[in-house]
This record gives structure tokens, sequence and C-alpha cells, in this order.
């Protein structure tokens, strides 16, 4: 029986050293900027698509890590750097999931290499599901897609909100219902090549944190694209529609079903818990060495115990934070089931330590905290985010209530 150990091993140190020193020398000192800006800091995805970080090789190579720790490992020093910066690096990657998840050899093939772009020449793809009167509730999503025969193409139309990237993506994947009579089960996702006629960015959102990344609406009036663009063919998604009635009208199914996709979302939001613990570890950091050197009353302030006591909790948290998304990315590389809704578990944690603990070193730098000059006050607005995407801290308690207890709590 192999040793149980919590040590990264020599090649998880070299990428986690790697990143760390493109999160240090390339994204910190462009954190303030691009968050003034407001706008996608195109210059430094170019930088890290030239070192190989911005691209589906490596993210591909963390995520098959037979432990699980690649990407939270990855996602935690990039964000540890900045997260407005480190999201409009990651942020072509949920449509690159999409694709790998649900494509053809075929799709991946065409599609992934025109998500990214080159080195030379980047471009960025956006996921785009979340629409107004459908953020939790994707049951109520209203994007429709039907199949024109005559001409073997799909026909889209609906707004999407909240997209990362929306409307400056070179390729956007868009989820929409096909089948309006099988609720969530009817709903199909569709590539969007660049281009395409009818798509367009609607409101680009101002933003309170995670200013450097780009996030808009997305419209799309009579969008046409090939049957071709359909991820995994027309001929899966008609056996899965067929199915999903069948277990209809049979009165049973669903609920293994509804559960099948929870279980997705679950592995995923480990990924999110790792943003959040970066976030919160480079706020706590910059509270330590402030603590350290920062004099009152003939002092440094980390000799009083209501700072220290702060420090220490901040450093307790972190880490637990840290052990659950650990514990949910093994468990979902390892295959074994979220008994506990643990992938909820460390999302939901994380997210709410990122919260407080960026709050609390603002606190500890008082005056200065709560100016730009420090970069905690931008820490403590881009960690809000991590309370509302990928699902709120309100849905993961109700996924995990509803999982501990075996109920349809509401």
């Amino acid at each position: 029986m192999a040793e149980f150990t919590m040590e990264l091993n020599d090649d998880q140190k070299q990428v986690r050293d790697w990143i760390h020193g493109f999160a240090a020398e390339v994204i910190r000192p462009a954190a303030a900027e691009w968050d003034e800006r407001e706008e996608t800091p195109w210059p430094v995805i170019q930088e890290a698509a030239k070192v190989g970080i911005y691209s589906l090789d490596f993210y591909a190579q963390q995520f098959f890590d037979p432990t699980g720790l690649g990407i939270p490992v990855a996602m935690e020093e990039l964000f540890w750097g900045d997260a407005g910066i480190a999201l409009s690096i990651v942020g072509t990657g949920l449509a690159a999931i999409g694709v790998v998840a649900n494509g053809t050899e075929e799709q991946i093939g065409t599609w992934i290499p025109q998500m990214y772009g080159t080195p030379d020449d980047v471009k960025v793809a956006a996921f785009c599901s979340s629409e107004p009167d459908a953020g939790s509730d994707v049951g109520s999503m209203r994007t429709r897609a039907v199949y024109d025969q005559a001409k073997d193409e799909w026909v889209l139309n609906g707004t999407k909100t909240w997209a990362t990237n929306g409307g400056i993506a070179n390729v956007h994947i868009v989820v929409a219902v096909v089948d309006p009579e099988l609720g969530t089960k009817g709903h199909a996702s569709f590539i969007v090549p660049p281009n395409t006629p009818g798509l367009s960015q609607g409101q680009k959102f101002k933003k309170h944190g995670i200013r450097a990344s780009h996030t808009a609406e997305v419209v799309l009036e009579d969008v046409r694209v090939p049957g071709s663009c359909l991820l995994g063919g027309k001929e899966k998604l008609d056996e899965r529609l067929a199915r999903a009635h069948e277990r209809a009208r049979a009165g049973g199914g669903g609920e293994r079903v509804k559960n099948a996709a929870m279980a997705t979302f679950e592995a995923s939001r480990p990924a999110v818990g790792a943003m959040a613990v970066g976030t919160a570890r480079a706020a706590y950091e910059v509270a330590l060495d402030y603590a350290k050197t920062r004099t009152q009353f003939g002092r440094p302030i980390i000799d009083n115990q209501g700072v220290a006591f702060q420090l220490a909790d901040m450093r307790t948290s972190i880490d637990a934070a840290r052990l659950l998304v650990w514990r949910a990315s093994w468990m979902a590389v390892a295959g074994k089931p979220f008994t506990s809704a643990e992938g909820s578990m460390s999302k939901l944690f994380a997210s709410e330590v990122a919260k407080k603990v960026t709050a609390q070193a603002v606190q500890i730098l008082g005056g200065n905290g709560f100016t730009r000059e420090y970069p905690v006050e931008r820490m403590h607005r881009d960690s809000a985010i991590y309370t509302i995407f990928e699902g709120t801290s309100e849905i993961q308690r109700l996924v995990i209530a509803r999982t501990i207890s075996d109920m349809p709590i509401r």
C-alpha cells in the first residue's frame, strides 16, 4: 500500500514554483493598471501564451494529474497574482472544457486551437450559459435552438449574460433549449464560429471586482450555425432526447439523470475554491508583512494580540479551505462519490474564507487598507465574486443540505 502523504511531488512543486514566478513577475506588477482600465489584459495573456501557461496543453496536463492536485495548485498560484487577470487567462478554459467534455474528436481538433490562437495572435473563447432570468435556475433558460433540416443548420435566438469574454471571443459556446418539454434535459451546446452573423455583444458590465476580466451579454438574433457545430452531433442528441422522453413516459429515471448532472457540477467547483484560496492567501501575506513592519506606540502592531490573533485565524482558515479543495479534487479524479457534496463544501468554505480574510486584511492595514495604494482593497473587491459565480453560497448550502439529508429542501 502506498504511503500516505500530503506533500506535493517534485513535478508538482516545479510547476507550482514556475506559475508562482509568472504570477509574481508578470501578473502582479500589471494588476492595478488593468483593474483601473477595466479592459482585457491582452499583453499579459500573450505573455502567458508565450511561456505555455495560456494553452490547452497546459491545462490538460494539470487536469490529468493522477492526484487531482494539478488544477487547484495552478489556480491558487495564478489567482494569488491577481484574480481579474487570472480569470482572463483561465476564462477560455471554460469553453474549451465544454468542447472536450461533449464534442467529437473532429470538433475538438477543429475548434480548440481557434479558441487560443497563437502566442503572436492570441484569441479567447466564451462559454455562454446564464441568462437574465436563468442563473441558478437553469430550468428557466429561454435561448432556443431550432433545427433547419433543409439546410442542416441550427438557428439560435436569445440573450446570454455574465459571459466571460462574451462578445470579444473568437469562439462562443452557447447552451440552448432544443426540447422545451424535457426541461434541463432538453438542453444542448453549440459552437458559434468567429464572425457569425447575428451574434453581438450586449451590455458590458462595469463590475465591483475582477475588473480585468471582460464580462458581457451576448445577443443571438437568428444566428445560424452548421449542423456540425452541435457539440456531440445530432445522432447523439437525438438518442439522448429519445431516452429522456422514454423515461418521462415511464414516470421514472429523472432523478438519476439529475444526480449525474449534479456530480458534474460538483467535480468542477473545487477549482473555484482554489481560486478563492489564492486570493485569500495573497491578502493574508500582505497583512502579515504589514503587521510586522508597521509600528504604533513604539512597537510592531503584530505584537498586539488583537492583530496577531486575527492573523492566526486567517492562516488557519486558509489552510483549512485548501485542504477541503484538495480533498474534493482528489475524490473527483479518483472517482469517489461526493456523498456529502464535498465539491460544494470546498467551494462554499473557500469562498467565504476569501471574503472574510480579505476584509480582515483591510482592517489590519487600517486607513492604508482602504486606499488603492495597497492591493488588499482590490483583493477584497475581487473576493466577492467567489460567493456568487459557479453557484452562489446559498446554492452550495442547498446542494449540501439536500445531499446529506436526502430530502427535497427548498
